[in-house]
């Protein structure tokens, strides 16, 4: 017989940053995130760590998706078999249908337990990687030319291959800071821009025809996320391939994005597809619809980001350059161990489950009071 649930531990974790990060409007020096560890009663454990988007509103903070795992969904889950992944993410689905959040945090944890009870890595778990290296994507921020200059050049000189320019809404200001950096790194790294939907339609149209000799790999998310047919639009008539993000949360949001033809590229990370199960399913979706898949969230501790390396070395349809930077962006870890991706490249990661432990006093240093 299977050993079910005994304990599950929620920790509110408050990683502080190397700076102030700004990303669509919103700035911050602390990131608030959730780990889970869940034991079976014959004394397997599982863990993983959820990291709300930096823009993220209640009930969808750090803390509120904690205080939803510890008060609601553990209870439920106590005496469940941690095996059966589809029925605790039934379970936990119906307990925080409004926090989907919390549901991931508990899926990836039980994923974890089962990988590290068989002696498997996480991808073992979704059916094998196909890559044995994954390479990761720089940013620039919304910089004068100069310092997004000194910034790319940095990435280069660490070994990243391609990175992504952060635009806004003011043409003439974005296009001199892309040109500029296209003119610093030279052909061979592949630059995207990302406006986190911030300009309009004509905006995004100006800004296309302005930087139209820069060889663009990507225009991320010019618009808002439910305004698909200027999506579609920009991707007609701005000659830069357009990639949808905002625009895809779930399942169902990438079937429109699809339906709509307005992206060549989609991207997202577990989290934002509900799920490490979701996300698969996911990635097998935008493939047999031809479009390939941008992996990773910017803001994340090292068990979210070991996943998504790991999900994304099953897949070829997964683009170089995956955006699950966040150990980049805190100063520590929760981990014995420290994630080291500086390089733009690492191998990978190999396992049982994500092949990371915790690390108790950290835990304590960095926690954070949950919400009331």
């Amino acid at each position: 017989m299977t050993a079910m649930i005994s304990k599950i531990e929620v920790f509110c974790i408050g990683m502080p940053l190397v700076g102030t990060f700004t990303s669509g409007g919103v700035s911050k020096n602390v990131t608030k995130c959730v780990v889970v560890r869940i034991t079976a009663a014959d004394g397997a454990i599982g863990i993983s760590s959820i990291d709300p988007a930096s823009t993220a509103k209640s009930p969808h903070t750090g803390p509120e998706l904690a205080l939803a795992i510890r008060d609601r969904i553990a209870p439920a889950l106590i005496g469940k078999d941690p095996g059966n992944v589809n029925r605790i993410v039934e379970i936990a689905s119906r307990l925080t249908p409004s926090q989907p959040g919390a549901v991931v945090g508990v899926e990836l944890a039980c994923i974890e337990l089962v990988c590290r009870r068989a002696g498997i890595a996480l991808h073992d778990y979704v059916g094998g990687a196909v890559l044995d290296r994954v390479l990761f994507n720089g940013w620039v921020g919304e910089l004068p030319p100069d310092e997004a200059v000194a910034e790319a050049l940095r990435w280069k000189a660490a070994g990243f291959k391609s990175m992504k320019i952060k635009v806004g809404n003011n043409v003439a200001r974005d296009s001199a800071r892309v040109i500029a950096v296209r003119d610093a790194v030279g052909k061979d790294i592949q630059l995207r821009m990302d406006a986190n939907m911030q300009c309009s339609v004509d905006q995004a149209l100006a800004l296309c025809k302005a930087v139209k000799s820069c060889d663009m790999q990507l225009f991320e998310q010019p618009v808002h996320k439910d305004d698909l047919a200027g999506l579609a639009r920009i991707r007609r008539e701005g000659g830069i391939p357009v990639m949808a993000d905002e625009s895809i949360s779930d399942h169902q949001s990438l079937i429109r994005v699809i339906k709509a033809d307005c992206a060549d590229y989609v991207k997202f990370g577990i989290k934002q597809a509900g799920g490490l199960l979701a996300a698969a399913r996911m990635l097998a979706t935008a493939e047999a619809a031809g479009l390939p898949v941008v992996l990773g969230h910017g803001f994340g501790l090292d068990l979210s980001t070991t996943a998504e390396i790991m999900l994304a070395a099953t897949s070829h349809n997964v683009v170089p350059g995956l955006e699950c930077v966040g150990p980049l962006k805190v100063v520590d870890t929760v981990a014995t161990t420290r994630l080291d991706i500086s390089g733009g490249s690492i191998g990978l990661p190999s396992g049982p489950g994500l092949g990371i432990d915790l690390d108790e006093k950290k835990l304590v240093q960095y926690g954070v009071p949950m919400a009331h």
